[in-house]
């Protein structure tokens, strides 16, 4: 069997049960758990399992515990809970390693598995290239699949297999964790959430409530199939227009796994992650907490939150995409903000990964603390105009090396000049090409990622919207 590529920018991820087989789950977690727990001291190694409430959790959930019990571990399985609930219990529980089973903001379909080590933080490349490096060996070398009996691992039997313990006290030592960071009284403010019926229904209605809020919890009855489902922080029209039905201070949405937030202003506007930085940063930044006076933002952040910050005498650190690059920026210079215009914001000091819930507690503690309403936070970020669009397409493979493309690129930054740029991209985990543009005029941005998108298209084989659904 010939492997390609499984890791991408966040775990592995694919349609379950087609791309991502019970069959390829165990042997992730076959292979995961013998690669980190392999110089483990413990006689017998841990591994904490969540999952959102995706339908596929629970198969993926008994394949990937069969790998890892099938190497000696133990399994703690925590049920639902936010992905960055299982970086916080890593730590606190002090198990040899964590996973995730979500497809965040992905439709119900897809599903993914992403790796913690025991520290919390998301495994390095080198580490997921050893994984899937024995994985690939394993099925060529023996010209089997490599779920076989052959494959060399350790395959103990009788008392030294691996048990499972169903651990339902995860969400409560996650809560308290949160209400020990936040804010201590939100008594007198209202809000809403769209937890987008998945891993957060349990937990930010509860926190708000247990601070004093009022609450309005949408979209937080999951039964499997309705995660993401016309909700969540990709699509907050439902919970813009709650906020001003209900005349709420704030709406705060996540998306399936919790591990990122966006909010919506008392007047119905939307408040994503650049905004969110700038708010937190510049807070940060004038009570002397924002470490280093930086932050860290991706290549797709606003030119306007660079602008914002050092106005106020700070800067930001620019990384590729991707909150595991985020994440490595931080580490390495010593930040302890950072985050993606998509919501994904870490905040080091608390928690190893972007935590949605987290994220919401902190901007609700600077509407406290500077006694101002969210519009007027938020308008401290002058965004320049920014078009993303995204290119369907048939193959993602090749589009560096295509001259067309690359010369409409080259044509598209010589006429943004400085007072712009241009970025394009492939997915690292869906079959998509993409294009973002900024610059000081909308029209001309419009422009030059539509005449972009339609070369892409036409040189990948765009697929039509019937295409995407099969």
């Amino acid at each position: 069997m010939i492997l390609t590529r499984l890791f991408g920018t966040d775990g592995v991820r694919g349609v379950a049960n087609k791309a991502l087989t019970p069959e390829l789950a165990y042997a992730l977690g076959r292979y995961g758990a013998y690669v980190l727990l392999r110089d483990s001291e413990a006689r017998r190694p841990q591994v904490l399992v969540g999952r959102d409430t995706r339908i596929s959790g629970h198969m993926l959930e008994a394949a990937l515990t069969a790998g890892i019990t099938s190497v000696g571990a133990n399994v703690l399985q925590a049920g639902v809970l936010p992905t960055p609930g299982v970086a916080y219990l890593a730590r606190r529980w002090q198990v040899d390693a964590g996973v995730m089973i979500s497809a965040s903001h992905n439709p119900v379909a897809d599903n993914g598995i992403k790796f913690f080590a025991r520290d919390g933080f998301k495994l390095i490349d080198s580490v997921e290239d050893e994984i899937e490096s024995l994985m690939k060996e394993t099925a060529q070398g023996i010209k089997t699949s490599f779920w076989s009996q052959e494959d060399g691992l350790p395959r103990p039997t009788g008392k030294d297999v691996g048990r499972v313990e169903v651990r339902t006290d995860g969400i409560d030592a996650y809560v308290s964790f949160l209400k020990g960071v936040g804010p201590k009284d939100l008594t007198g403010l209202k809000v809403v959430v769209d937890s987008g019926n998945g891993a957060a229904c349990q937990v930010t209605p509860r926190i708000l409530r247990e601070l004093g809020a009022t609450v309005i919890s949408l979209f937080d009855s999951p039964d499997g199939l309705n995660i993401n489902d016309g909700c969540g922080s990709t699509k907050p029209e439902a919970l813009a227009a709650a906020v001003t039905r209900y005349g709420a201070d704030i709406g705060i949405a996540h998306d399936g796994d919790a591990d990122r937030m966006i909010a919506v202003d008392e007047k119905g506007n939307l408040v994503d992650g650049d905004h969110i930085l700038v708010i937190c940063g510049l807070h940060m930044l004038r009570r002397g907490k924002l470490a280093k006076d930086r932050m860290a933002v991706t290549v797709y952040s606003n030119l306007g939150v660079r602008a914002a910050l050092r106005a106020a005498g700070g800067d930001v650190v620019v990384t590729a995409n991707g909150d595991r690059y985020v994440l490595e920026a931080m580490r390495v210079q010593g930040l302890n903000l950072g985050g993606e215009q998509s919501g994904h914001i870490i905040f080091l000091d608390h928690n190893t990964t972007g935590d949605g819930v987290l994220s919401a507690l902190k901007l609700l503690e600077v509407m406290q603390d500077e006694s101002r309403p969210l519009s007027d936070l938020a308008a401290q970020l002058q965004k320049y105009p920014q078009v993303l669009r995204n290119v369907h397409v048939k193959d993602k493979h090749g589009w560096e090396g295509n001259r067309k493309i690359q010369s409409a690129i080259s044509q598209a930054t010589e006429i943004l000049g400085d007072n712009g740029r241009i970025l394009v991209r492939a997915s690292g985990t869906e079959p998509l090409i993409r294009v973002m543009a900024e610059g000081p005029e909308e029209q001309m941005v419009n422009s030059i990622v539509g005449e972009l998108v339609a070369i892409i298209g036409a040189e990948l084989g765009s697929l039509g919207e019937g295409e995407r659904r099969r």
